[in-house]
């Protein structure tokens, strides 16, 4: 996503402590001036800029009192500075499994709210929600139309009609309907305006005082930036509004001054879209979003979205082995094969340590269906191997790299990228099986170093962790390493991925 790029500034500025041999009140600064550039970059309101950098020195300043690591406390201050300005104080309205619960959608004309009703209802339908929508969007013609064709291909019953122009009435048929069949998610989709017309928010508040809706959901496009501002604050004043949903999130450099904006209304933002397609949609957790905007994976996220999504729950085996350490390429080829289940191939990479910033840029070279033909000709690779490779029975030499790339069309480059990749995975995911976290044991009952340190803080990991995934410069290492295995040179391999990787020096 467009986001990405603002993630990338704010990582190279906060690299310049680790590379400063001493942080002082000049570096501070330097930092703090390329971190403040890269929001306003991103339309964020100056007000809020300021407050970020004065949360920050005022830290540095409490914190230095007690002797704390100066490096340490910047890069956490920052880290928290930047979630409490996408994180508003109210809490959103959390869905009842079980009961019949109304969320009733609103928006302006061209913001993907009926698209983004669509993905809303896929999001609980994968979860295990009888989910159901209603349309009450009589205004725009083919409104009923897109939306009936959505719930087909998503198989979600749809209510509606072509000869009724009341959306209050169809509203409350269809939500009567859908409540009497003890549907749990029953979706109420409204009519948008190009503009803040009078009689939007009339039939907004009569559609609302007639079925009720358990939740407002004000769906809002991105692209405008912080002038999301105003439009969230007039939508909340004409009704009751409980969460903001952000849209076109991918495509924008306004995505930042959107979020912020909203959140500054003190409106939840519940969940944000960054593509087109049904999965491209995911729930919005302040803490998660910057982690992974940092560079620094969302461990927490990637564990929920295995459970969900049911990829465990036949791999005792797996697990077992995992909890002893082992993870060989056939572990990995079975994982790959499964995890086109849990959504984008750059959402999946973009939670794992480390391979956020490698994979999310070979993604950027050629879209999600680039990303996903390079996955599977890593499985092509992986098919040319022997049972003993495989199985890491045997030491991968460079015969047998070179035999693996020609049986499999692929170059000799490619093997060495998956191999390794196969190291980074083994490293984050036999982590995991040790800890007990695949098992989905709490912190207390987890197995853990009595000496090392208490990392991470919050919405941040484990640097000793950061440190055994290589980062930028364990990836650009082995680039140069492989320049000089008869492949391609590191620029050129840069190039077929679709740009360089974030924090790397250029050759």
């Amino acid at each position: 996503m467009v986001l990405a790029e603002l993630g990338t500034k704010i990582q190279n500025a906060l690299g310049k402590l680790n590379r400063a041999s001493n942080v002082d009140d000049e570096v501070l600064n330097t930092i703090l001036k390329e971190i403040c550039g890269a929001l306003l970059e991103s339309d964020v309101n100056v007000r809020l800029v300021q407050q970020l950098r004065a949360k920050v020195k005022n830290a540095v300043d409490d914190n230095e009192s007690t002797g704390g690591n100066r490096r340490r406390i910047i890069h956490k201050a920052v880290v928290d500075s930047l979630v409490s300005m996408l994180e508003p104080e109210t809490p959103s309205y959390k869905l009842k499994k079980g009961q019949s619960n109304v969320v009733m959608f609103v928006g302006l004309q061209g913001s993907g709210k009926t698209t983004t009703i669509a993905k809303y209802a896929h999001y609980y339908q994968r979860k295990g929600w009888k989910t159901c929508m209603v349309c009450a969007d009589t205004f725009r013609a083919g409104a009923f139309d897109q939306l009936k064709q959505n719930a087909t291909k998503l198989r979600v019953p749809f209510y509606g009609s072509y000869t009724e122009a009341d959306p209050v009435r169809i509203a409350q048929e269809g939500v009567a309907q859908f409540r009497a069949e003890h549907y749990e998610l029953i979706i109420v989709d409204t009519s948008g305006r190009h503009k803040q017309e009078s009689d939007l928010f009339a039939e907004m508040q009569e559609v609302y005082e007639a079925v009720s809706p358990d939740d407002v959901v004000f769906v809002m496009d991105s692209t405008i930036g912080q002038a999301v501002h105003d439009q969230a604050t007039a939508f909340r004043q004409a009704i009751p509004v409980g969460s903001v949903i952000i849209t076109k999130l991918d495509g924008h450099a306004k995505g930042g001054g959107a979020m912020s904006a909203v959140a500054a209304t003190d409106a939840a933002i519940t969940f944000y879209g960054t593509g087109e397609h049904f999965a491209d949609f995911e729930a919005f957790n302040a803490s998660s979003f910057v982690s992974r905007l940092l560079g620094m994976g969302d461990m927490k996220g990637l564990l929920e979205e295995v459970k969900s999504t049911g990829i465990l729950d036949n791999q005792e085996e797996m697990v077992a082995k995992l909890q002893k350490g082992v993870f060989t390429l056939r572990d990995m080829y079975n994982q790959f094969q499964t995890v086109m289940k849990m959504g984008p191939l750059s959402k999946v990479m973009g939670m794992i340590p480390g391979m956020g910033a490698a994979f999310g840029d070979m993604l950027k070279g050629g879209g999600e269906e680039e990303g996903v033909k390079r996955l599977k000709r890593f499985i092509y690779m992986m098919d040319s191997m022997t049972a003993a490779e495989l199985d890491d029975l045997v030491p991968l030499t460079p015969s047998r790299k070179l035999r693996i790339a020609k049986g499999s069309g692929c170059l000799l480059v490619e093997v060495e990228f998956l191999l390794k990749c196969h190291k980074q995975f083994a490293g984050v995911i036999t982590r995991m099986g040790k800890s007990g976290l695949l098992k989905g044991a709490d912190d207390k009952s987890a197995k853990r170093n009595p000496h090392a340190p208490k990392y991470p803080p919050k919405g941040g990991m484990d640097p000793r962790m950061m440190a055994q995934m290589g980062g930028p410069q364990g990836m650009m290492d082995m680039m140069k390493q492989m320049g000089g295995l008869g492949g391609m040179d590191p620029s050129a391999l840069m190039k077929m991925m679709g740009g360089g990787l974030p924090g790397m020096p250029k050759f």
